[in-house]
């Protein structure tokens, strides 16, 4: 969901009728402004390859379905994300391929709810809040029930479960909650010190050297795989090769590959804020 305008927080938008559906033109126009699909920084790319065009047309569904807000969008958003961790203890191909099909959901509520609100001018600052924390449970939900389902907890495998993996998988599940708090947590400090919100140009380290590291980091895009859709399709493609194979090696070797990147990107992430200038 996006953040509210100034204009919006005033209370000074235009009323719009909430009885008449409007044409895909005319809701285009307003919930997905011009630049706002080429923002790479804040437009996942599912959104901008697929997920906008679908979600365009369920948002123009639901733009006069009153008794459906924004907010409660996000909080089936939320719900949806959690589920879709659940699905992963589901035994066999079955579990994934469910996983992966409840994060497209979640990818599509999560672009509705934001669109719906700025077509009817309801963003808000609860709104804005509640789905950062969708982001959070979500991912930390889908690397937790990673890590269960290769613990092997209906001993698919042997007679006992292997609580190792379900470890590594909480301990992923950690990491992207610190990889997403350290971000917000910028907004936070400089919110703090009277500053305004962080321009894109300071993310971008002081050190040359630095500089250089992170963007062939960026380039290589790894840390994206800990990301809940970049995850789910990753199970997925274990659970493929484990059907294909007939045990768990596939997501186990997921499991490590996932905590791995999600530890390593805790401290990279953490280093490239503070060399940058958002803190500043």
């Amino acid at each position: 969901m996006s953040k509210p305008s100034t204009a919006d927080r005033q209370g000074q938008s235009p009323a719009v009728d909430l009885t008449v559906r409007p044409s895909i033109e005319e809701l285009r126009a307003v919930i997905h402004p011009e630049g706002m699909l080429q923002r790479r920084s804040a437009e996942h790319w599912a959104g901008r390859w697929y997920m906008r065009s679908i979600s365009l047309r369920i948002t123009r569904v639901l733009s006069t379905v009153t008794v459906i807000t924004p907010n409660g969008l996000t909080y089936l958003m939320m719900f949806t994300g959690i589920l879709a961790g659940a699905a992963l203890v589901i035994p066999g191909l079955a579990g994934a391929v469910l996983g992966a099909f409840l994060i497209q959901v979640y990818l599509l509520l999560d672009c509705v709810d934001g669109e719906v609100a700025r077509w009817r001018r309801q963003t808000s600052l609860t709104g804005v809040y509640l789905d950062r924390v969708g982001h959070y449970m979500s991912e930390a939900a889908l690397l937790t029930g990673l890590g269960l389902r290769a613990s092997d907890l209906f001993h698919q495998e042997g007679t006992t479960s292997a609580w190792q993996w379900a470890f590594l998988g909480t301990l992923a599940a950690l990491g992207a909650i610190l990889i997403k708090s350290e971000t917000d947590l910028v907004d936070v400090a400089r919110a703090r010190s009277g500053l305004t919100a962080v321009e894109d140009s300071a993310s971008v380290p002081r050190s040359a050297g630095v500089a250089k590291a992170r963007k062939a980091a960026s380039l290589l895009k790894f840390h994206r795989l800990v990301g809940a859709v970049e995850a789910s399709l990753f199970i997925l493609a274990a659970g493929i090769a484990d059907a294909v194979q007939g045990e768990l090696f596939f997501t186990r070797l997921a499991v490590v590959v996932l905590a791995a990147i999600a530890m390593l990107q805790t401290v990279l992430h953490l280093l490239s804020i503070v060399l940058s200038s958002r803190l500043r």
